[in-house]
């Protein structure tokens, strides 16, 4: 079930024509996977102190529309694909006042565990409580 978060463009995000910088896009989709994923109950930190971390290991961003300085984004998120390793995140930016589509976005993440020495990351199998957290419906 796609999730929504509304982020406020600040003048910060935009270049020296008032647009959204593309860059920035990149944080925007941070902040949504951490949002859907911490609706369902999945606490990123506690993960990380179990071993567990999910790094970026491919964007794909289309552009569509230009944001503005001042406008509020509304970005729609899902689960697109989930395998043992990786978890695919689909995403929609809207304006949030004319549900104009902005950019459409896919983001895979994969999980991995650092080595005893924490100096070699290497693939670790997304347990079955994650799973099933990322399929559930929102909890706030």
């Amino acid at each position: 079930m796609p999730d929504t978060i509304d982020i406020r463009v600040y003048y910060e995000d935009t270049d020296c024509g008032g647009v959204v910088y593309y860059g920035k896009y990149l944080a925007f989709l941070e902040r949504a996977r951490t949002d859907f994923m911490e609706k369902r109950g999945i606490n990123i930190l506690k993960l990380m102190n179990e071993g567990t971390y999910f790094v970026v290991v491919s964007v794909e961003i289309r552009y569509h529309k230009p944001a503005r300085y001042s406008d509020i984004i509304t970005i729609q998120t899902e689960i697109e694909e989930i395998s043992p390793a990786t978890i695919t995140f689909a995403h929609k930016f809207y304006l949030k006042d004319t549900q104009t589509k902005i950019a459409t976005a896919k983001s895979r993440l994969a999980t991995v565990g650092f080595q005893s020495d924490k100096t070699d990351i290497k693939p670790k199998k997304i347990s079955k409580d994650l799973i099933e957290a990322l399929k559930t419906e929102a909890l706030l």
